[in-house]
């Protein structure tokens, strides 16, 4: 599998859909950016990898295949897409001592779109919303129950 995403993974799209939300929660007008943003990437959804995965166990191939998208982005058009989805526009901060990996990386498919007839069903921007909308109800559940836990104490007291 190659650059495989969903909502429980925090690579670039999950990370990058996280420091969204952290924004719009906080209202924030800021996101932090590892590296110039220009770093190219190609990412698969969970599903894609999962539908690419039975078949190839399913299959007769016995040689190694990439499971992956051959889109490449780089993590500044990722950003854009993940604020389309927001409704919102960010400053960016570039963080450029940050870890920021290498500067470029794809999957060749050719060999299983050959062998199995296999290429990813499921669009970047598809993913992305999924991700997106799971990631912020995980946050927003999150910040209601540590809200919910910093009063339950104070009731508590009120009530006795």
């Amino acid at each position: 599998p190659f650059g495989t995403y969903d909502g429980g993974r925090e690579k670039a799209p999950a990370a990058i859909c996280r420091k969204v939300i952290e924004a719009q929660l906080t209202g924030s007008s800021t996101i932090e950016i590892w590296g110039d943003g220009e770093q190219t990437r190609s990412f698969t959804y969970i599903d894609d990898c999962l539908e690419g995965t039975l078949r190839l166990m399913e299959s007769e191939v016995t040689v190694p295949l990439n499971i992956g998208s051959s889109q490449m982005i780089t993590i500044n058009q990722l950003v854009d897409i993940v604020e389309r989805i927001a409704g919102v526009k960010l400053t960016r901060h570039y963080n450029l001592s940050a870890p920021k990996g290498v500067r470029g990386r794809n999957s060749d498919n050719t060999l299983i779109q050959e062998k199995l007839g296999w290429a990813p069903s499921f669009g970047l921007e598809d993913g992305l919303r999924k991700t997106y909308e799971w990631i912020y109800e995980q946050m927003t559940l999150r910040n209601q129950r540590a809200a919910r836990d910093k009063f339950e104490p104070a009731l508590a007291f009120a009530t006795s």
